[in-house]
This record gives structure tokens, C-alpha cells and sequence, in this order.
């Protein structure tokens, strides 16, 4: 299975609530996913994948008050909860879209995003799953074995964090015995080394190298 991150061109509305003592709740609210469109990645997730993912993950997550995500993109599919900076309270479907809720937890990484949002700066939101993928009429085109992790907020997919997650999802990911592990990550790390090679001084290798031993595995 592929890790598979997707950013979502719309705008994320940035909210807060206050209550009677006058302390503000933070939310974002917008389109967290769309099905039958093919996205900047040149993938594409039919309706009935993306319904039944979204469906496992209201039942298995969002209704339980589990459904975390992180402030940017780790650099694997699993949930660190030392990052988490808000929750998912709602998905739904409307037409193509999933329109999603989160509240800004008071964690660490949920106090940064706050002070984002009172700074006036625009976030935006990302997909983080996994699943297979077959090539249709050009698009590479989700299978129904997709699994949604969760939904990340982000600012720039154009940032460094994008590139590692690039690496990442060239990764091949298994679940054994309920752990999500990457398979063969050093043999991964050598075939990325090899595949820029030709665009990095060769003085630059060792500097490389040491940046990919850095990534979590």
C-alpha cells in the first residue's frame, strides 16, 4: 500500500466561538476531501471509495472522539499524538465533497494554529492515507482498499515538508499485527539515493544520506 497525501486547493474558513465567560473555541470548517476529480497528484478517488472510507472513519473515529490530526504531514501514515493540534468533529458528503469540522485543541502544536488563525494567516487542510492505486484512462485512480488515517492542517504544500512527504510516499506500507510499518525502508532510502544522484554534487550524497536516516520510520 502507497501513503498518499492529498492538499486541497479550496479555502478553509477559520472560526471561533465564544462562550458565556467569553473564552473562544477555535475551529476550521470546509472541504477536507472531494471524490471524482482528479487532484494536483494526478490521482483520482471514486465516489463509492471515498464514501466507504469516509463512513469507516465517522464510525471507527469521529464518533468516538479519536479523529486526530497534526499541524503539517509526518513522515508515515501513523497518528503522533505528541503532534496532534486539533480533532475532527464532522464529515459529510456533499456531492463530490466531504465537508469536515475541527476544533483546535489547547496541545502544543493546537496553540501554534491558533496564534496562525489570530495572525490572520490562511491554512489549509490535507489528506494523509493509504491504498492501492490503478492506472485508468491516464489518472491513476484509487483502489477500494483506500484508508483514510486522518486529516492534517497545513500551509504550503509547495513547502519542504511536501518533498518529504514525497520520499514517503514512495514507500511501500503493511499493517503487521495491527502496526502500520514501511516495508524495506533501507533498500527505499538507497533507490530515492540513487534516483538524484545525477542532481547532487557528488560532495552532497553523504549530506543527503544523512537527511533520509533522519526521517522517522
Amino acid at each position: 500500500m502507497k501513503l498518499m497525501c492529498e492538499y486541497l486547493d479550496g479555502g478553509i474558513d477559520m472560526l471561533t466561538e465564544a462562550n458565556e465567560k467569553g473564552e473562544k473555541s477555535y475551529f476550521i470548517e470546509g472541504v477536507f476531501a472531494q471524490a471524482d476529480k482528479q487532484n494536483r497528484n494526478g490521482r483520482r478517488y471514486p465516489q463509492p471509495v471515498m464514501e466507504g472510507a469516509i463512513n469507516k472513519y465517522i464510525t471507527e473515529q469521529v464518533s468516538k472522539g479519536r479523529a486526530v490530526g497534526e499541524l503539517n504531514h509526518p513522515a508515515g501514515p501513523t497518528i503522533n499524538l505528541d503532534k496532534v493540534s486539533h480533532k475532527i468533529t464532522s464529515l459529510k458528503f456533499e456531492g463530490n465533497d466531504v465537508i469536515g469540522k475541527a476544533q483546535i485543541l489547547d496541545t502544543p502544536m493546537g496553540k501554534i494554529v491558533k496564534n496562525l488563525m489570530d495572525g490572520g494567516v490562511q491554512l489549509g487542510v490535507s489528506t494523509r492515507g493509504m491504498g492501492s492505486l490503478e492506472q485508468k484512462n491516464g489518472v491513476m485512480e484509487v483502489k477500494n482498499d483506500f484508508h483514510l488515517a486522518t486529516v492534517d492542517i497545513v500551509q504550503d504544500p509547495s513547502a519542504p515538508d511536501a518533498f518529504v512527504n514525497g520520499i514517503m510516499e514512495g514507500v511501500e506500507w503493511e499493517w503487521n499485527n495491527g502496526v502500520i510499518q514501511a516495508k524495506d525502508v533501507e533498500a527505499a532510502r538507497q533507490e530515492i539515493v540513487e534516483s538524484v544522484r545525477e542532481f547532487i554534487p557528488e560532495h552532497q550524497i553523504k549530506e543527503f544520506k544523512d537527511f533520509l536516516n533522519g526521517l522517522k520510520r
